[in-house]
């Protein structure tokens, strides 16, 4: 059955509970004419997006930002805290700010009803926090942790092809290694293509690592390279139009080019994101949960198994990195920026807002042996990843998905003992070895050593910030620096602005860029 059969079915049963029983990535509405109600309801994480605009008697509503703006009542008016905020901080600090004061998001977790008699948007699910898992044998964490990716990856290849955004390191491999032996399952040995970005000299071989999984697995590759052009040399007139400011106007372009030939091979794709976060290594709170616990013999087997596996005692090499990272505490602390438009500035109280902002303390008691972990699922950076990776922001027809963040695995995996089994993502490890090279297995953790927008940048230059009228009233572009500078953190802050105004001069022609597609998908439609 289709899914929206399913979610239809789930409505009659259970009505405005049906998201209760419902598991997956989905955005619907659902309009019940005998009670003049309509009911609309998001995903738990936000993979799938949902816009709404409320004026008047009139609700607009569409999983695309640019199809609300199509409807005459919708103003071009510019939410301008959701402006500050990227300006600041570089995401929207509001889960239902749009960047248009006129469309709001239905957030994460939550629902909509609107009626004669009702209008509420309420929250449906949090995450829980669920007691550790304890098993006999070391063996079954393994097991259950294939048996849950297998299913994960499973419910989200429902098509003989499926291309998978793959590096050469250990999460997005071993989708791929799943995804091939799902599908060879049933008798398909040739659905999954791999498809790479390189930048040779910054991301520590990735062409090499990438290339021995997919020999391993039988799987073509394709590597997207971009050693020679970190950046668009003239992304500033690329013209491309994007719903909300983008993260990637340097590569905007060309990224969207790639997306579309992705597309071709098929229309799902699958993207490792996950594990990082949900294994976070947090040996001090669990070890302290066991002690409080008065667990002491399981405290004691957790520690020699450690011992025994990662030749290693927690707390001694971690001594060391401890120190580093406490020396290197301020050098990726961003400078409150020097070139914000003073009326702006005071009107919102921006410095106020961002004392306030480098002052937050988290609460990360809510979770007893795994607060790092637990937390990073609560903020905002996740929807702000699934937007990046939308049909609407690759102006594609892209379908990207998300296995290790389905909740089945999602809550195992914080529910795993810290210690071993999420030093440097042991249990992935330990699960994939019949499946993986080697030398990706051992593998550590290798991020890009440098920042390819910065490098590109002193390359090739910043052109000549050429500023739009609305563009002042946010900035004061003389202050605004002609050049990338030395420092990698300052660029960054500074290349918001320049994202703000290459984002607005776009604005209005990609809104008659849009209508025009439509009208064309409804000709041909008709046709």
């Amino acid at each position: 059955r289709p899914d929206v059969e399913l979610i239809l079915h789930a409505w009659h049963v259970w009505g405005e509970s049906c998201v209760q029983h419902l598991l997956g990535d989905f955005a619907f509405a659902v309009w019940d004419s005998s009670k003049r109600k309509l009911f609309c309801a998001r995903d738990h994480l936000g993979v799938k997006s949902l816009f709404y605009s409320h004026l008047g008697r009139s609700i607009i509503f569409s999983n695309t930002l640019d199809c609300i703006r199509q409807h005459p009542v919708v103003s071009e008016t510019l939410n301008d805290s959701a402006v500050a905020d990227f300006l600041l901080f570089d995401m929207n600090q509001d889960s239902e700010a749009t960047f248009f004061a006129d469309v709001l998001r239905i957030p994460p977790a939550h629902t909509a009803v609107w009626s004669p008699e009702q209008h509420q948007i309420a929250r449906y699910w949090t995450l829980p926090v669920d007691e550790p898992i304890f098993f006999r044998r070391a063996a079954d964490y393994t097991d259950r942790f294939n048996e849950l990716v297998e299913t994960a990856v499973t419910d989200r290849l429902r098509t003989d092809r499926v291309g998978v955004f793959m590096s050469g390191g250990l999460d997005s491999s071993s989708l791929a290694a799943v995804a091939s032996r799902v599908l060879r399952g049933r008798g398909i040995p040739s659905g999954v293509h791999a498809f790479t970005t390189i930048i040779d000299g910054v991301d520590r071989n990735e062409r090499h690592y990438a290339q021995l999984v997919a020999e391993r697995l039988r799987i073509p590759i394709r590597f997207h390279d971009r050693s020679q052009t970190l950046i668009d040399p003239d992304w500033h007139c690329a013209g491309v139009h994007t719903p909300e400011p983008p993260t990637n106007v340097m590569t905007l372009a060309s990224d969207r080019a790639e997306y579309r030939h992705v597309a071709r091979h098929s229309r799902v794709c699958f993207y490792g994101e996950g594990p990082d976060n949900a294994l976070a290594y947090e040996w001090r709170p669990y070890l302290c949960y066991l002690a409080g616990q008065r667990r002491f013999g399981r405290l004691l087997g957790n520690v020699v198994g450690h011992v025994v596996r990662h030749r290693r005692i927690p707390l001694i090499p971690t001594i060391p990195r401890m120190l580093k990272e406490w020396r290197q505490r301020d050098q990726w602390r961003e400078s409150y920026p020097r070139w914000l438009e003073p009326t702006f500035e005071l009107r919102l109280q921006l410095r106020a807002r961002w004392d306030g902002y480098q002052q937050r303390v988290v609460a990360s008691a809510q979770h007893p042996m795994r607060p790092r972990a637990y937390e990073s699922f609560l903020g905002l950076n996740w929807e702000a990843l699934f937007r990046t990776l939308d049909a609407e922001a690759t102006g594609s027809d892209l379908d990207v998905r998300h296995p290790f963040v389905d909740l089945r695995l999602l809550r195992y995996l914080l529910a795993v003992p810290a210690v071993p089994w999420c030093r440097t993502k042991f249990i992935v490890r330990q699960a994939m070895r019949a499946e993986l090279p080697r030398p990706v297995l051992r593998r550590p953790k290798s991020p890009l050593s440098a920042d390819p927008g910065w490098m590109g940048a002193r390359q090739h230059g910043l052109p000549p910030l050429v500023p739009v009228e609305s563009f002042r009233s946010y900035v004061n572009p003389a202050e605004v620096p002609a050049d990338a500078g030395s420092s990698m953190i300052s660029f960054r802050t500074n290349f918001r602005s320049r994202v703000l105004n290459y984002w607005l001069s776009n604005l209005r022609n990609g809104l008659k860029h849009t209508r025009e597609e439509m009208a064309d998908a409804i000709t041909k439609h008709s046709t």
